[in-house]
């Protein structure tokens, strides 16, 4: 590995480390969560690596117990999962040089917390080798730390006493994750006109009211910025 690659992985992962614990209550939840709801130690784990998102995994989690098909659990996923086309289309010009098979990782390890967290540095940074390594670092770390969270959540499930305010724990970790997005006035709205709509919504079925909320934030997001950008035009 080059010297600047190896620079970039250190400088990331330490950046981001203090933000990573807040991942351990999400993934314990999430563990515990998959159990609850049925799924053996080996359907939860394998979920956990292959979908990779507590967003996704516990918003299908009422479908899958209630036999609901299959097109919408997916539908469910994919809509749950919308905020990471412009989380990828905010990073792509940090990918610039990078080769095919490295940006699909970076794909499948892509998460909220490093881009909150690193996409500053990543959209300024010159030095491609570097660049990488500073998304490549804390990635895996992310990856890592809720894979292991989550396992300890699936295998210590019946022994966890439910009155544990883990949901509350792992929400908390959330808004700490939040806040530092909504800095900025179109993620500000973004994030204001999901939460009413959600609210608003919320005795919907099916839980409709949190897509419609996930598409409205998007919506009051992307116009927002474009209008900013259009009077900084």
């Amino acid at each position: 590995m080059k010297e600047s690659f190896q620079q970039g992985l250190k400088e990331g992962f330490w950046h981001y480390f203090p933000f990573s614990l807040g991942l351990v209550p999400w993934g314990l939840a999430t563990g515990i969560a998959m159990r609850g709801a049925g799924f053996s130690s080996v359907e939860a784990m394998g979920m956990s690596v292959i979908v990779f998102g507590a967003t996704a995994q516990l918003g299908t989690l009422p479908l899958i117990v209630s036999g609901a098909q299959s097109w919408l659990i997916v539908l469910t996923a994919l809509v749950l999962n919308l905020r990471f086309l412009i989380f990828s289309a905010t990073l792509a010009p940090a990918f610039k040089g990078v080769g095919r098979c490295q940006r699909w990782l970076s794909g499948y390890l892509l998460s909220d917390g490093v881009v909150a967290a690193c996409a500053s540095r990543l959209l300024t940074e010159d030095n491609v080798q570097r660049r990488f390594g500073y998304y490549l670092g804390p990635s895996l770390w992310v990856w890592g730390v809720w894979q292991v969270s989550t396992l300890i959540g699936i295998l210590a499930a019946n022994a966890v006493p439910q009155n544990w305010p883990l949901a509350f724990m792992a929400t908390i970790a959330l808004l700490a994750l939040l806040i530092p997005m909504v800095r900025q006035k179109p993620m500000l709205l973004a994030a204001l006109t999901g939460g009413c709509v959600a609210i608003a919504l919320r005795g919907l079925p099916l839980r409709m009211g949190v897509f419609a909320a996930i598409l409205a934030g998007m919506a009051a997001g992307v116009l927002a910025e474009r209008l900013a950008n259009e009077k900084g035009l």
